[in-house]
């Protein structure tokens, strides 16, 4: 570790540091990594195989596989992706020598999570440590970690006694923040010649990097219960290897391990139809659940509460333009057109509202899936929002003063939203998962639900009246039958403060708080649609027009519905078309700036319709559900269904992603060979 008074100082220090390596050789392919004679990453371990985990229902897939009239096989490839959060990670350390205390300034995801795991490794008392994460441009999961320079900074402040702060570059990020994806999927289906799934075999093997960070080998292990998707089957068979490579550790990138399992159930189910002579659409209907039978239990053991798949489809087909692309592309292939016309579809559900604390435990996460809230009432009528929640750009104060708001009935403007400071907010679980709103703005409601009714008895002991004879709208308690006798709760608040006239036994408050562990998950879905015209000659390919229609449940706050759904499918797109982390052979990582690794701009991407359907989850209040991981779940699949429809009268059944020109050039040369 180098410490200087300014980088400049510390660049020159780096400079004089040498140090001598024993070059090893590198582990890049995951099933070479698995050979008895590989190279070892970790020697003491004596195999690269870092885990293996099955899980299989319903019947046996062998016995389903007999009975099957058609199966198909494919491989699929993750390539790795890398976080691009709009500022890079930074540390500030500031000691407090009078008290022993550390303030720990991080641009984190996860500012309680963070305390709890810098307190194990220095053994710093917990209540020593304050963590402030301050306004975070961004994180997409690269920030839900607990990374070697957070200790570090901490460390050399606890050293001097001095204040301490570490920036990374973003060529530094590319190499030292996590990286996302990253496995080899095999998938084989069965079903009958009718089109009816009989069973999904899911064999993966995962890319650990060289080291276990926070969730590291649960992140495949999430998608496990995401690869049936929405559709009904009668067995399902999983396993997963995690594989140690001399790569930079994978871990959350946005959707984790969810976006991988659509990508591959819905890429096969394209394959399904071309085989079976099927549209697309159709063998999706023959197959998916119906929205009477909600809620329902998938063959992956999750019980979906509520959804409506025949409605969001409709209107996305109707938006689209469905027959009408459908007719074009027939005319373009009859044509012979060098510039083919594909049309990509995309259905999914996704497991978010990380969780109940039950089923982590089975799948041995180290934390339970709860989250904190409390609503203070302050004297003069305003209102404090604590909450556990920890927002990177997703508009929590913005929600989570209109969840305040609407259930205490006093303006919009007068709440206050407090977050991202262990010491005002001490409980919490923190933001990743699309779990903000349906736990986090859960509890929230919860709450401030709490504050109305510790408020109704002071209001009903003021006014004299019954408990059950007083109502509550927009903010004021009423006599029923006498609208003259009424008192707001912001006199309430004001009464409680004085407290010159409460009833007997009720202390002089009406804040309230609140700790909501989810019974569920809470499952959004939608369809998606893209068109693409792809170059046979060059190879290009561009998106023509791009619908999806997503079913959050219930919606707070429309524009950032719309700002997460067109941030997540830029992601997903880039996945799709642009993005990949390279390495050489001998393991350097070769697109290690935004020279090398293409970040799409606005340029590159299409105009989105974006519409609605709402089914109200049934396992919250407020009948929310996740939205901040859908857009980029669902778009990938859509995308790459677009490339290989637009080139299947070719004979191309798979383009590698990102489906570069380059890489569906060779695609078309080879089929054509």
């Amino acid at each position: 570790v180098v410490v200087a008074r300014d980088r400049y100082a510390a660049a020159d220090a780096l400079e004089a540091v040498e140090v001598e390596y024993d070059p090893l050789p590198p582990v890049l392919d995951l099933e070479a990594a698995l050979a008895d004679d590989a190279p070892l990453v970790h020697s003491d371990k004596g195999t690269n195989r870092c885990y293996t985990w099955p899980l299989a229902t319903g019947e046996s897939f062998e016995a389903v596989r007999q009975r099957a009239d058609v199966t198909l096989k494919r491989r699929y490839h993750q390539q790795r992706l890398i976080p691009n959060a709009m500022e890079p990670r930074a540390v500030v350390v500031t000691p407090i020598a009078a008290s022993g205390e550390y303030t720990v300034y991080s641009a984190t995801q996860i500012p309680h999570i963070l305390r709890i795991m810098l307190a194990t490794v220095t053994g710093i008392p917990e209540h020593k440590l304050r963590v402030i994460a301050p306004d975070v441009g961004g994180g997409f999961g690269s920030k839900l970690q607990v990374y070697g320079e957070e200790a570090v900074a901490l460390a050399v402040a606890r050293r001097l006694g001095r204040p301490v702060k570490w920036t990374e570059s973003r060529s530094e990020g590319y190499l030292a923040t996590h990286h996302g994806r990253g496995m080899i999927q095999d998938i084989e289906v069965a079903a009958t010649r009718e089109g009816r799934l009989l069973g999904l075999k899911v064999d993966l093997t995962a890319d650990m990097g060289a080291y276990l960070m926070l969730v590291t080998p649960g992140i495949p292990i999430l998608g496990a219960f995401m690869y049936p998707a929405i559709y009904k089957m009668d067995a399902y068979e999983f396993n997963c290897t995690g594989v140690f490579t001399t790569r930079t550790p994978t871990d959350a990138y946005r959707g984790a391990g969810r976006p991988e399992a659509t990508f591959a159930i819905e890429r096969i189910m394209d394959e399904l139809a071309a085989e079976l002579g099927l549209d697309p659409v159709e063998l999706r209907r023959r197959n998916w659940i119906r929205h009477e039978e909600f809620p329902y239990t998938s063959i992956a053991g999750l019980t979906y509460d509520t959804g409506n798949y025949e409605a969001a489809t409709e209107k996305a087909l109707a938006l689209f333009g469905y027959d009408e692309l459908r007719a074009e592309q027939r005319q373009r292939n009859e044509r012979g057109d060098t510039v083919r016309l594909g049309i990509g579809v995309s259905t999914y559900t996704e497991m978010c509202g990380l969780a109940p604390s039950r089923v982590l435990r089975d799948l041995r996460y180290a934390a339970g899936g709860w989250e904190a809230a409390s609503i203070r009432m302050l004297p003069t009528g305003k209102v404090e929002v604590v909450t556990g929640t920890s927002p990177h750009g997703q508009g929590h104060e913005t929600c989570w003063s209109q969840i305040a708001a609407d259930v205490l009935g006093v303006p919009f403007e007068d709440v206050e939203v407090v977050h991202g400071d262990t010491r005002s907010s001490p409980q919490g679980m923190d933001t990743y998962g699309s779990r903000s709103l349906s736990v986090g703005g859960e509890a929230v409601h919860r709450a401030a639900t709490k504050v109305v009714e510790k408020a109704r008895k002071v209001a009903a002991h003021l006014l004299e009246a019954s408990e059950q004879d007083l109502e509550f709208t927009d903010g004021v308690f009423a006599v029923k039958g006498s609208p003259e006798a009424r008192k707001t709760i912001q006199e309430i608040a004001f009464e409680t403060f004085t407290s010159h006239d409460l009833p007997d036994g009720v202390e002089p408050s009406i804040n309230a708080e609140t700790v909501v562990d989810p019974e569920n998950f809470s499952y959004p879905h939608g369809t998606h649609l893209c068109a693409v015209e792809v170059d046979t000659e060059t190879g290009r390919t561009r998106i023509r027009s791009y619908v999806c229609v997503d079913d959050v449940g219930h919606v707070v706050n429309p524009m950032i519905v719309e700002g997460q759904v067109h941030g997540g499918l830029a992601q997903g797109i880039a996945q799709a078309l642009y993005e990949e982390a390279v390495y050489d052979d001998e393991g350097n990582l070769v697109s290690g700036t935004m020279a090398d690794y293409l970040v799409p701009s606005a340029a590159d991407l299409p105009d989105f319709v974006t519409d609605r359907t709402e089914t109200p989850a049934a396992s919250n209040a407020m009948g929310v559900k996740g939205v901040g991981e859908a857009g980029t779940i669902a778009s990938t699949p859509a995308v790459v269904n677009a490339v290989v429809d637009a080139l299947r009268p070719l004979g191309v059944t798979d383009v590698r992603m990102p489906c570069t020109p380059e890489r569906v050039w060779r695609a078309v040369k080879e089929a054509s060979a």
